[in-house]
């Protein structure tokens, strides 16, 4: 990776970001940066507690622990009429590109709702799993650090690592697994998967947030590309919402598309004041993005340029707490749209937009 400041520059990685300045921001000064600070402070605190190298070792873009921690302390000390010029005294912002482009594609989720119980009953007979007693996660640089940072979730059977039940199997077993509730309907559990968080209506009135825990390492495969292909709704019906009230309306025929998405996401109980992100802080609505970890570190401030649902201008400053696993690209983010029912849902999924996005990183840093 390389920094541009306008002269032509070889590249010498896929990945480069071009030295910019917060006037070519289109909405930076329009934007009321309160919320997105919140939501910045919640990843402070993570960072202020790390005791390693990086914000996040695993991501190309190294931002080192010691730079956000000493603004992290600075900004504590901030009046909200001065956060936007403390971020403008103490960051730099730097044009995300790939490949020499710096357009990527940008969709958007929520938390899911659904109806829930502690108890089995003829209504609420679909259980939600915690992480598995038996699913063991392995990573190769455990044994040898030359070799690849890659994960690989599986169990034991005869001596030998093998890879973790299909989401066909799990369905079809049972699993060695805590329960952490019933829900009353397989479909809101299945988008609450896809989601990774919901929000429990209980029996006795109550709410209860439901947070990500683990999955079980397979490919995942996003259900409208499946149902396209197998010809069970049209072209311009793939919204999430649409795709949701189908899965409903046809229960004899919905089981076998979503079990070809392999992928299975375990569940915990979570006392938060939003769901939580892959960085294990709250997300904020309209102010927490997800990304590919594997380019842009967990817990960075990014400028985002994209549109809405309804081809409404999003230029806004966000904040890199979430991973999804279809948000694979060194351009490409997941907007976090908030909490709510079908109606959110509708607007989430109807989200499909092209954009670009800077990274705000703090002056100190030495980009290489």
């Amino acid at each position: 990776m390389i920094v541009s400041c306008g002269e032509e520059t070889k590249p010498e990685k896929d990945l480069n970001l071009i030295k910019s300045n917060f006037s070519e921001l289109e909405g930076w000064k329009q934007d009321n940066i309160n919320q997105a600070i919140k939501a910045f402070k919640k990843s402070c605190n993570k960072i202020k507690s790390s005791k390693a190298e990086y914000i996040d070792s695993v991501s190309e873009i190294k931002i080192p622990v010691k730079d956000y921690k000493d603004l992290c302390l600075k900004l504590e000390k901030q009046k909200q009429a001065d956060y936007k010029k403390f971020i403008e005294q103490n960051f730099t912002p730097y044009l995300v590109t790939y490949k020499g482009d710096a357009k990527g594609k940008f969709t958007s989720y929520y938390e899911a709702e659904l109806h829930a119980s502690y108890h089995k009953s003829d209504r609420y007979k679909y259980p939600v799993y915690g992480r598995p007693f038996d699913m063991v996660e392995i990573n190769l640089q455990d044994f040898d650090k030359s070799l690849p940072n890659k994960r690989f979730v599986g169990r034991v059977k005869d001596n030998k690592f093998i890879p973790y039940y299909t989401r066909s199997e799990i369905h079809n077993k049972q699993l060695n697994a805590p329960i952490i509730l019933w829900g009353d309907n397989l479909v809101d559990i299945y988008v609450m998967q896809i989601q990774g968080s919901a929000v429990a209506k209980m029996e006795d009135g109550s709410m209860i947030r439901i947070g990500y825990a683990d999955n079980n390492g397979r490919e995942f495969k996003g259900i409208g590309s499946i149902l396209l292909k197998e010809k069970l709704i049209k072209p311009g019906q793939a919204s999430m919402g649409k795709i949701k009230k189908w899965l409903k309306e046809n229960p004899d025929k919905a089981l076998s598309p979503m079990n070809k998405n392999e992928r299975y996401v375990f569940h915990r109980l979570v006392n938060a004041d939003g769901p939580i992100g892959a960085q294990g802080v709250p997300l904020t609505a309209g102010r927490s993005l997800a990304v590919d970890r594997k380019y842009i570190p967990l817990g960075a401030m990014l400028w985002l340029e994209t549109s809405g649902p309804d081809k409404e201008k999003i230029n806004k400053l966000v904040v890199a707490q979430d991973v999804g696993g279809a948000i694979k690209g060194a351009v490409r983010g997941d907007y976090f749209w908030g909490s709510g029912g079908d109606d959110i849902l509708e607007k989430a999924g109807r989200m499909h937009a092209a954009g670009q996005y800077y990274i705000l990183l703090p002056k100190q840093t030495e980009v290489k």
